[in-house]
C-alpha cells in the first residue's frame, strides 16, 4: 500500500516514459500468448490457422498481426465445450467465482475466475481507485446489482484491497432506491459507483423522499456500464445535482479488470492502464491501429489474467485517443478524451447520417427543463425513416401551460437537428411516463422491422 499522500500506487509503472512501458509490454504480450497457445486449443487453433506464433511477435507491429477474438467465438467454444470453453487455462479445480452475461438475447457467457486472479482483478481496481482519490477508511456506497455483473464486484473487491470501507448496497429491488437515499443520508460516504442513469434516479428519488442528493455529502461517483459519465452535459448535471466529482469507467466484463479504461482525480476521459490490460484503438475493417487522435473500436488484451485471458478481444465500441502527454495526473498513459461513445452496433443511420445514442443523450441534458429520461424511437412511413425523441419534461415546465411546453419542445427539435444532421421529432411528457431503471438504460426501440414485417405480411410473403 502506498503512502496515503501519494498520487501513484506503482509511481515508476504509471509514470514510465511510453517507449519503456511499450518495450514492456512485447515481453508480456509474448509470454501471455505463449500461455496460451500451450493451455488453450482455442487460441492455439486460431493462430495457427493464421499462421501466427507467438515466438514471432516482437513489435506492437507484429501484435497487430494475430487475429481479434468476437464475442461469437466466445460462445461458440462454450456451446462445444460447456461450460467454460476451451479457451479456459486453469484446472476447474481453480476456479473461484463463476459470472457471466444474462443471456437474454441468446446463449449467456459464462466467465471462471480463478483465485489468483481473483486478487489480481482485486488489486488492479484498487490502484484505479487510488488514482481517483479514494485511499484506505473511505467508504464507497455500491449501488448496482450484486448477481452476474461484474461491475458491482469488481468495485467491492477494489475497495476491499484498498482498505476501503465497502457498503454493498445493491440495487434491484422494489423500494430499494428509496432505502439506498436513506442510508447515502445516514451515513455520508465519500464516493458512489453505479450507471450514471441510476445515479440520476436516485437523485430524483430522493427529492420525492424529502432528501437533497448533495446532503449525501459526496465527493466522488464513478460509474460504468454505460456511456455518460463522459458527455459533458450529463457529466455536469449529474455534478451539479450532488456537489461531487464524477469519474468515468470500464470496459468488458470479459476485460475484469475491467476498470483498466477509467479517469483519474485529476484527468477527465479515460485513461487507458495499459500496464493491467493492453488496449488498442483500431480501425473496425483491418484491425490495425490507428494514429493519435483518430477514431476506432477498442481491442483489449489481458496481461495479468490466467484463468479466461483475452487477447485482442474485439470491442465493438467507438472512442478516439490521444497519446496522453497532457494528462494532469502525470500518467503517461493515452488517454480517451471523450469516454467510450456507445457500441458501433448500437449506432443507427436515418436518412443518411450514421448517428449515436449518446449524441441525444447530449443534447436533452443541456436543455433547461429536461426531466431526465427519454426513448428514441425509429420508424419508417413510406420510403422515408423517421425519428421521434420522446422526453419527459420537469414538473414546473407543465405548471407553466402550452406556451413552455411548446417552446421546450421547439429548441429540443431545433438542438437536435443541429447536433445530428437531421430532423428529429419531439414528444414531451410528464416525468411518471417513462420508466427509469435500477441498472442500465435501453432508450433506443426501432419499430422499423416491424414495418417491414407487416409489409411483408400484407405482400403475402
Amino acid at each position: 500500500m502506498p503512502d496515503a499522500d501519494s498520487r501513484y500506487w506503482f509511481p515508476v509503472r504509471e509514470t514510465m516514459a511510453p517507449g519503456d512501458r511499450e518495450a514492456a509490454i512485447i515481453e508480456r504480450l509474448r509470454a501471455v500468448m505463449a500461455y496460451a497457445y500451450d493451455k488453450a486449443p482455442f487460441y492455439r487453433r486460431k493462430w495457427d490457422d493464421a499462421g501466427v506464433h507467438p515466438d514471432q511477435i516482437k513489435s506492437l507491429e507484429d501484435f497487430e498481426r494475430v487475429p481479434v477474438t468476437t464475442k461469437a467465438e466466445l460462445r461458440a467454444s462454450q456451446a462445444e465445450n460447456e461450460p467454460f470453453g476451451d479457451y479456459l487455462c486453469v484446472a476447474e479445480t481453480e476456479i473461484h467465482h463463476i459470472h457471466g452475461t444474462s443471456g437474454t438475447t441468446g446463449r449467456p457467457t459464462v466467465f471462471a475466475i480463478g483465485r489468483d486472479d481473483w486478487s489480481v482483478i482485486a488489486n488492479n481496481q484498487a490502484r484505479v481507485m487510488w488514482g481517483m482519490g479514494l485511499r484506505p477508511g473511505d467508504m464507497v456506497f455500491i449501488g448496482s446489482v450484486f448477481s452476474l455483473y461484474m461491475g458491482s464486484w469488481g468495485t467491492l473487491i477494489g475497495a476491499e484491497r484498498l482498505g476501503a470501507k465497502t457498503f454493498p448496497f445493491g440495487a434491484g429491488a422494489t423500494g430499494m432506491t428509496a432505502r439506498a437515499a436513506m442510508w447515502m443520508q445516514l451515513t455520508k460516504p465519500k464516493a458512489f459507483y453505479g450507471t450514471p442513469s441510476y445515479a440520476l434516479h436516485l437523485a430524483e428519488t430522493a427529492v420525492a423522499e424529502g432528501i437533497e442528493p448533495r446532503d449525501f455529502e459526496l465527493e466522488l461517483l464513478f460509474f460504468s456500464g454505460e456511456p455518460g459519465a463522459s458527455i459533458p452535459s450529463l457529466k455536469n448535471r449529474i455534478e451539479e445535482i450532488y456537489g461531487a466529482q464524477v469519474i468515468d469507467s470500464g470496459s468488458m466484463a470479459e476485460m475484469t479488470p475491467w476498470m483498466t479504461a477509467a479517469g483519474s482525480k485529476e484527468t477527465d476521459g479515460m485513461l487507458l492502464w495499459q500496464d493491467m490490460v493492453y488496449t488498442e484503438v483500431c480501425d473496425p475493417k483491418s484491425h490495425s491501429r490507428v494514429g493519435w487522435g483518430e477514431q476506432g473500436t477498442l481491442v483489449y488484451t489481458h496481461l495479468e489474467r490466467t484463468s479466461q485471458p483475452m487477447i485482442r478481444l474485439l470491442s465493438g465500441d467507438l472512442t478516439h485517443w490521444t497519446d496522453g502527454a497532457d494528462n494532469p495526473c502525470g500518467r503517461t498513459y493515452p488517454r480517451l478524451p471523450d469516454g467510450i461513445y456507445g457500441r458501433i452496433d448500437d449506432m443507427f443511420t436515418i436518412r443518411g447520417e450514421n448517428i449515436y445514442p449518446s449524441a441525444i443523450d447530449g443534447v436533452l441534458n443541456q436543455l433547461p427543463g429536461y426531466g431526465g429520461e427519454h426513448r428514441i424511437i425509429i420508424s419508417r412511413e413510406g420510403a422515408m425513416d423517421e425519428l421521434l425523441v420522446r422526453m419527459d419534461a420537469l414538473e414546473d415546465v407543465f405548471a407553466k401551460g402550452d406556451d413552455a411546453l411548446a417552446a421546450l419542445r421547439d429548441r429540443a427539435e431545433k438542438d437536435l437537428g443541429t447536433v445530428l444532421g437531421v430532423r428529429a421529432r419531439v414528444e414531451i411528457v410528464k416525468s411518471d411516463t417513462i420508466p427509469r431503471t435500477d441498472f442500465k438504460a435501453r432508450r433506443v426501440i426501432d419499430d422499423r422491422d416491424l414495418f417491414e414485417s407487416l409489409i411483408g405480411g400484407g405482400r403475402g410473403e
